[in-house]
């Protein structure tokens, strides 16, 4: 199968029984459904272009998968051309009950140009029950003050700074997508005020969630953190040493 997507790059790919779903990118996001069932022969079954792109896909259930990326905006280039631009994160639930009109049928976005998961390039940072209704992985979540520019909105370029990094959970299901329920954090209040407007590489990044019954553990290289399931309320603290 060839000239699918001219031009475009594959960002992320999930195979589940015979269909291929498959992103692309470039200056937008073509989502595919793509038909396996002969394996000398697949098909396009349909596509949808949306704003942003998917680095990850993971599966929700057999007609619904959940993409895991950046939302984006095109702009004009220096060549004239059009170019597309990331801004904060992105998820999104896609619906593809009718293969041949897939749907993005729910999103969520998470702050500003520069915010970043390391589930984007690792999907073991994902923790995901449908059973629970629960979502959760970790975020260095960048954000532009409002009162950088009051009563204007930012520059399309302008980068945000360092706001916080822990742990998104969130609720998900089909009927009322993506509700965060709450952050988890291992910064102290002083890490806070000591970062400035940019953080790098911390043994308190949280970097794994995971849970045992009603609690969630959350995984740094310094500490693990039990937080009550319910109400993210904290049980307790483990230095590692």
């Amino acid at each position: 199968m060839e000239n699918i997507a001219p031009g475009e790059h594959i960002y992320s790919t999930r195979f589940m029984g015979d269909r291929l779903y498959m992103v692309t990118f470039r200056t937008v996001d073509p989502f595919f459904v793509i038909d396996l069932e002969n394996p000398e022969n697949p098909k396009v079954m349909g596509q949808l272009k949306i704003p942003g792109y998917s680095n990850y896909l993971h599966p929700y259930d057999a007609n619904h998968i959940i993409g895991f990326g950046k939302d984006t905006i095109e702009m004009k280039g220096w060549n004239g051309q059009s170019q597309a631009y990331y801004q904060g994160m992105k998820m999104a639930i896609f619906d593809v009950t009718d293969v041949t009109n897939p749907k993005e049928m729910s999103k969520e976005l998470i702050g500003d140009r520069g915010t970043d998961s390391e589930l984007l390039n690792n999907h073991k940072a994902l923790l995901f029950d449908r059973n629970k209704n629960l979502l959760a992985f970790p975020v260095t979540l960048m954000e532009i003050p409002a009162n950088n520019y009051p009563g204007n909105a930012a520059p399309t370029l302008e980068y945000g700074s360092f706001a916080f990094q822990g742990a998104y959970i969130y609720n998900v299901d089909l009927q009322n997508g993506f509700r965060l329920k709450g952050r988890i954090t291992h910064l102290t209040s002083d890490d806070y005020l000591k970062a400035g407007d940019y953080w790098y590489g911390s043994d308190r990044n949280i970097s794994r969630i995971l849970y045992i019954g009603n609690t969630i553990y959350t995984l740094s290289p310094s500490m693990i953190m039990a937080n009550d399931m319910t109400d993210l309320k904290h049980i307790k603290t483990l230095t590692l040493k």
